[in-house]
């Protein structure tokens, strides 16, 4: 199978079984995202998802974020990975909204990276969730996926996954392709052991056809 036809087969396959796919992060509008963003890394939506509330409730916008003092903001997601880090963070990105963008999320990569605990990979979410920018995040889960099917070959890093990734998949699925393959990966393709035996992506998978089809066909 050559690589055009892998991407055909994989991302016909997404479009058939998995129509809709979105981020799993609860958030109202960008502000929220973003925040959302920043404190998943290294960490699961789900937790996120049972942190931020509260937070939200007590620092609904960039404004009131900005103000606050390291005390008031850290016992809100003392239970996120790397608290300390991400309080000082979510401070200083309020800050620098409201004194650079007028309290307002910033819609290019260029300039969300500037913001503190804001890589490439935030603000490929940011762009494309909110903005629609056909940009393509990578993750843990899509820097495994990709590179186990095969739509990637010897990517070293997130920015090389994203750029084959990009090469390779028509702009208006972009931003679904980002979900489909972190879903897979969060789902399917696990990192330990990937349930390939449910896996719809078996037939063009180089990794299910040199390495776990030979496994599976030896058990006894």
């Amino acid at each position: 199978m050559t690589k055009k036809e892998r991407y055909a087969f994989v991302l016909e396959w997404f479009q058939k079984n998995m129509p809709e796919a979105e981020t799993e992060l609860h958030y109202n509008n960008p502000y929220q995202l973003l925040v959302s963003v920043i404190l998943s890394a290294q960490c699961t939506d789900k937790r996120v998802n049972i942190v931020t509330p509260p937070l939200f409730e007590k620092f609904p916008g960039p404004q009131s974020l900005s103000i606050a003092e390291f005390e008031e903001v850290e016992p809100y997601i003392r239970s996120i990975s790397f608290a300390n880090n991400k309080t000082r963070h979510l401070i200083g990105m309020a800050k620098m909204l409201m004194e650079n963008y007028n309290g307002e999320v910033p819609g290019t990569v260029d300039e969300l990276v500037q913001l503190p605990g804001v890589g490439r990979k935030t603000a490929n979410v940011i762009t494309s969730v909110v903005f629609g920018q056909p940009n393509m995040a990578v993750d843990t889960h899509v820097f495994r996926v990709a590179a186990r099917i095969g739509l990637t070959t010897n990517a070293k890093n997130p920015l090389q996954t994203e750029m084959q990734l990009i090469a390779n998949i028509p702009t208006e699925l972009t931003g679904k392709a980002h979900h489909w393959l972190i879903l897979h990966g969060r789902y399917v393709c696990v990192a330990r052991r990937p349930k390939c035996e449910k896996c719809g992506l078996k037939p063009a998978c180089k990794y299910y056809q040199t390495d776990m089809k030979y496994i599976i066909e030896q058990k006894p």
